[in-house]
């Protein structure tokens, strides 16, 4: 069990510093990137110059739809003429403000120092910035260039190119526009609920977060193993299994309704475990025959797992997620030659009874067998860390779970660094990370909980989500314009939608307030407003009358006023943010892009007449544009657009 402790830890969550200027946000973005973020602002432009909009040098097909990466070439080949003896530096190249331009490269200064003393033409990072723009390849994606302060080059991007590569875009679909990442396959490691508990609130943060993740690295071309390693072997089921035979004696014959509710037949063997020292005793040995193998109990075992899956299963569903089951159970048989294998390593020793991996830096050890001789968290993880890697191939393996545990697999990675499964160089490939994340707490500030002290169980939330969107919806009069049908699924979309969103918009490192009022508002940084937004751009084509797959081959975009090229450069910014959100594991940053992006379309339809203008057809070709990201957009957050509301 993994994603459930959410509301279980008692580890402070760390909160994310404040955002960095929009120009270095985007320096973070990869490993080839210096980790040196420039903070220097920007002053006035001092050089300018224009470069012609002629294709002296080719768009690189892989990078279609992604401005930043094509730049990042050009500015390649500037710092090999301009520099040629500093042949490992890489173009820090960053999205601006539109004050300086579209783009900036921010390598002057921190070449400076590096070319300060020898033998150079240059007398200052000024100097070495304009040489930058000067020896940067002509290109028609560029309209114009400036040097401002200590060296940074600023880029304009050409309207005309924008336009084009929108409607190419528009034509070709935005599968165009997917990031190429430079990884394969990827294990993500998401939600693991317990089994014969219920999922609850604990279990949504890990499900969501995990999902997105595997939907953006999905769209962005890597083969995505998604794994939800259940706790579905360990102790508990020696008292589960005892306490089934204990009541129901013909259990078998019984079937399901010899549990019947599976969340009070666990309280129930609980209590009896705690209070009745004969029936604990006898729990433990069960768990030794059903470990051993015994048919009789792992038949019992196989029936109370297959009840939870049934009750998981329709929480996936309702919220989208796709998983494949590898619990702990499927790595047991795998523990003993990998355990041998650490053994021969040297790595592991013995220490007051239990076996361990003493790791630098950590007072205690990792135990990877207990006193008893039995198997925990540690050493499943290592095997299933070992399975990933040696049978399954997977180059980058992501866990999802709530901060309280990043100390467990900080320590299990560096075991397995000893073991050299995993490179030094955290960012050599293969790779481990913990996404951790924050707690879910209550408007008292507290874990959330029901009024009786109970964790809330995720589907009666989710209930919940769908009644009030429902109400809404009738109070506007919805029941009497549409069907009851379309009501339910609209009721389900934005309810659903709405919890969604209001957890992955915050920075998952941070804790949260669950409001149902907030997150189902209507204005403001929502999922409801983001899909009102929606429906009314669908809205807008539909009352114009035109076939607007017709324009796409017939009409062409045009970005002649300012809120025109404002919205169809943050359209083509699409692909690197969704880079950034894969490269950082950060789904917080495609909410911001997403609800940027309302915004702008929101500038441009205040300013801009669609319907009945002269640029009709233009302006309706960027309309649907913007549709057509911002679904995209819901799709990888794991939000079901409405076309209506």
């Amino acid at each position: 069990m993994r994603g459930g402790l959410a509301l279980l830890s008692t580890v402070s969550s760390p909160h994310a510093p404040p955002s960095p200027p929009l120009c270095f946000r985007r320096l973070r973005l990869h490993s080839v990137f210096s980790s040196d973020i420039l903070r220097v602002k920007s002053r006035k432009s001092v050089w300018t110059i224009r470069t012609r909009a002629v294709a002296t040098m080719a768009s690189d097909p892989e990078n279609i739809g992604n401005a930043r990466k094509q730049l990042v070439k050009l500015f390649e080949t500037s710092l090999r003429t301009t520099v040629p003896e500093e042949s490992d530096v890489e173009p820090l190249v960053a999205a601006c403000t539109a004050k300086f331009g579209d783009y900036q490269c921010n390598n002057a200064m921190s070449l400076w120092p590096k070319i300060k003393g020898k033998k150079t033409e240059f007398r200052g990072p000024p100097a070495v910035g304009q040489a930058l723009m000067k020896n940067l390849p002509s290109s028609e994606m560029v309209e114009a260039c400036s040097v401002a302060g200590p060296g940074f080059v600023n880029v304009t991007l050409s309207k005309n190119w924008i336009a084009k590569n929108i409607q190419k875009m528009l034509i070709d679909g935005i599968e165009t526009w997917a990031p190429g990442l430079s990884i394969k396959r990827v294990v993500v490691d998401f939600s693991s609920p317990n089994i014969a508990k219920e999922m609850h609130v604990g279990h949504l943060r890990s499900t969501i977060i995990g999902d997105t993740l595997a939907r953006m690295l999905e769209f962005s071309n890597v083969e995505v193993l998604r794994r939800n390693h259940v706790g579905d072997w360990g102790t508990q089921f020696g008292m589960l299994i005892e306490f089934l035979f204990e009541k129901f004696p013909d259990w078998e014959s019984a079937g399901e309704t010899a549990i019947g509710d599976l969340q009070a037949f666990y309280k129930a063997s609980k209590q009896k475990f705690d209070e009745d020292p004969v029936f604990k005793e006898r729990a433990q040995k069960a768990v030794v025959r059903l470990q051993g193998g015994e048919l009789r109990y792992r038949s019992a075992w196989a029936q109370i797992c297959d009840i939870s899956r049934r009750e998981f299963d329709g929480v996936y569903q309702r919220l989208g997620v796709s998983l494949e089951e590898k619990g702990e159970s499927f790595y047991n048989p795998y523990i003993p030659s990998v355990l041998e294998k650490l053994s021969g390593l040297g790595l592991v020793e013995e220490s007051e009874g239990a076996r361990v991996i003493f790791l630098e830096g950590y007072e205690r050890p990792l135990i990877v067998v207990k006193k008893d001789g039995g198997y925990n968290y540690a050493s499943t993880d290592l095997t299933a860390l070992w399975y990933r890697l040696n049978i399954e191939k997977a180059e980058w393996i992501i866990y999802v779970t709530d901060v309280g545990q990043s100390e467990h697999f900080q320590m299990f990675f560096k075991a397995a660094k000893r073991a050299g499964w995993l490179p030094d160089d955290d960012k050599a490939y293969p790779r481990t990370s913990h996404v951790g994340f924050g707690l879910v707490l209550g408007e008292d500030g507290k874990r959330f909980r029901t009024r009786s002290t109970e964790v809330v169980r995720l589907a009666d939330l989710l209930d919940e989500a769908k009644a009030r969107s429902k109400a809404v919806l009738v109070e506007r009069g919805k029941d009497k314009e549409w069907s009851e049908e379309d009501l339910d699924k609209i009721a389900e979309a934005v309810g659903y939608g709405a919890v969604k969103y209001a957890d992955l918009k915050n920075n998952r490192t941070t804790n949260y307030t669950f409001n149902f009022d907030q997150m189902l508002n209507d204005k403001g940084n929502t999922a409801v407003y983001l899909l009102y937004a929606h429906a009314r751009i669908c809205s807008i084509i539909r009352k114009s009358g035109k076939d607007i797959e017709e324009l796409k081959k017939t009409g062409s975009v045009a970005l002649n006023h300012q809120d025109e090229r404002a919205l169809g450069l943050h359209l083509l910014q699409f692909a690197e943010t969704v880079e950034e959100a894969c490269t950082n594991l950060l789904p917080n940053v495609l909410c911001e892009y997403l609800y940027n992006l309302s915004e702008n379309f929101t500038k441009f339809y205040s300013n801009c007449q669609v319907v009945g203008s002269a640029d009709e057809t233009s302006r309706l070709l960027l309309c649907e544009a913007t549709a057509v990201v911002m679904r995209k957009c819901f799709h990888l957050l794991g939000i079901v657009p409405v076309h209506k509301l």
